[in-house]
């Protein structure tokens, strides 16, 4: 019987890469695939390049993942998608990952100021200068309005957010402060939860237009 080395092969090469992201002696450099892309949030927060790389190495996920069974599927499709989905505890995360948004989330964990160990709704630290910059910056008045009201009151999570964002995934598309919540809640912070070394990363590569126009 042959066997398919490849990827066992990107296994290894991943898994030595988490080792050395880990290793506190070792430094890795971080490929910026996005650089070139348009800013995303703008704040006086630390790391935003990274933020930046997080984001649309998200949206390049999980249009990746929608477009394999719908070619037709747009990203505006594969937030509506996945955001309810994701809200629903209904994503299998281990088939829309790749390689890439894993060696970002292990530079994202090194920013302490990002993550709570101690919120149970999310492992997003919703008291940190990410998520005010957010609650500061979402353009959908009825939306910022009831993302700041939860805030205010240690109430926000998924669950009470999630409803009002679902008819509002559209804002996503021209509003990348209200996607970056969704990235970093809905997608990044699940991580903490798997065993990473699981992931298939041998996916077909499928490119994204971030600057076409959703129709």
């Amino acid at each position: 019987m042959k066997i398919n080395m490849k990827p066992i092969l990107r296994l290894i090469v991943f898994s030595l890469t988490i080792i050395l992201f880990n290793c506190k002696n070792e430094t890795i450099q971080l490929e910026y695939k996005y650089a070139d892309k348009p800013e995303t949030i703008i704040c006086n927060v630390s790391n935003t390049k990274l933020f930046q790389e997080a984001l649309y190495s998200f949206e390049d996920d999980i249009f990746k993942y929608y477009k394999k069974n719908n070619f037709k599927s747009t990203l505006i499709n594969a937030y509506a998608q996945f955001t309810r989905n994701a809200i629903n505890g209904r994503i299998k995360y281990d088939e829309i990952i790749s390689e890439h948004s894993l060696i970002v989330f292990e530079a994202l964990k090194k920013d302490n100021s990002l993550w709570d160990s101690e919120n149970t709704k999310s492992h997003l630290n919703y008291n940190g200068p990410l998520i005010k910059c957010i609650a500061n910056n979402i353009k959908d008045k009825n939306l910022n309005t009831t993302f700041n009201s939860l805030l205010s009151i240690n109430d926000l999570s998924p669950k009470l957010f999630g409803p009002p964002l679902t008819t509002k995934y559209r804002n996503a598309m021209n509003d990348k402060y209200l996607a970056s919540f969704i990235a970093f809640d809905l997608y990044y912070s699940k991580f903490f939860d798997m065993d990473l070394t699981k992931i298939n990363l041998d996916k077909p590569d499928t490119k994204v237009d971030f600057n076409k126009t959703p129709q």
